[in-house]
């Protein structure tokens, strides 16, 4: 069950609406919560939602305006160029949506004296020492991981009632324009494509509703950092095969291999599995994943 804390329709502003987060938070938040949502390269209108469409939030001038236009209650910031290859390729534009706008939204949100979650990643550790619970020092090993450290200091820097939550690789039903990466699998696992999916990266895989019910909890509940992620520590293979047993697709072909195999620009830590005990004190409540499984697989 997704909880998300009595919104009394106030307002909430959601960065990046059109994403895979950023929708799911819209998705299930609507009906508490008065919703404004952001949306850039991707035009999407969602139901009981204000869009705000094309404002690039990495001008500053332009995000004060939306606050006094907006005036929001509260803050959740999910808009991020997410993608680690890109990020390791393109820094400069990594670091201005990822750092400076994410900063800045800290500024505004404590001129505003409200509250502001903001949504990191596991990717801020470098795989060696896993599960990493909140106290861990961070040590990215690419620059998406990287840049998310950094916003991370400086936000709690400027503004110590922020709310820094690391989310562990999150599935679920995709959106109008945004997939999480469990839908590339699936259609490879339909057409009867190879799939090759490696053994040794391990993560702790969290579904949509149970981010979204973790990330109000934190809003309601929490200043500081918190780690959400799923139950359960999975490599990309497991994940892949269990989801060929929950979807029945008889003639996937899955074939495992390492990291080493496959070059890509960004290096991809070994293991960023998350310890979410912190959130499980708060009534953090994540299904196994065979039931999430389940649960998208009945919703198709």
């Amino acid at each position: 069950m997704v909880t998300l804390g009595i919104g009394d329709m106030k307002k909430l502003l959601i960065t990046g609406a059109s994403g895979f987060l950023g929708w799911n938070i819209c998705r299930l938040a609507r009906d508490t919560w008065h919703l404004f949502g952001t949306v850039y390269s991707h035009q999407v209108d969602i139901p009981n939602v204000n869009t705000i469409k094309k404002i690039d939030l990495t001008n500053q001038s332009e995000l004060k305006g939306l606050f006094e236009e907006v005036r929001p209650d509260a803050v959740i910031h999910t808009a991020a160029a997410s993608d680690p290859n890109f990020c390791q390729v393109n820094q400069d534009a990594s670091y201005s949506i990822n750092v400076e706008t994410s900063v800045n939204l800290a500024l505004l949100c404590s001129d505003y004296m409200i509250p502001y979650v903001y949504t990191s990643t596991d990717l801020v550790f470098d795989g060696l020492k896993a599960p990493y619970r909140e106290s861990d020092p961070v040590c990215p090993v690419n620059v998406y991981g990287e840049h998310k450290a950094q916003a991370e200091e400086r936000i709690l820097k400027a503004y110590p009632q922020s709310t820094v939550c690391r989310m562990s690789l999150m599935f679920g039903l995709s959106g109008p324009v945004a997939k999480s990466f469990i839908q590339p699998m699936l259609l490879a696992m339909k057409e009867g494509r190879e799939l090759t999916l490696f053994v040794d990266e391990f993560r702790t895989p969290l579904s949509a509703g149970a981010a979204v019910s973790g990330l109000f909890l934190a809003l309601n509940k929490l200043q500081g950092i918190i780690h959400l992620g799923g139950k359960e520590r999975i490599s990309r293979y497991d994940f892949g095969k269990l989801m060929q047993r929950i979807f029945k697709f008889e003639i996937a072909k899955i074939r495992p291999c390492k990291q080493e195999e496959i070059h890509m620009a960004a290096i991809r830590p070994a293991d960023v599995s998350l310890d979410s005990s912190k959130a499980a004190a708060l009534g953090f409540r994540p299904l196994p994943l065979i039931e999430e499984l389940q649960n998208i697989y009945e919703s198709l």
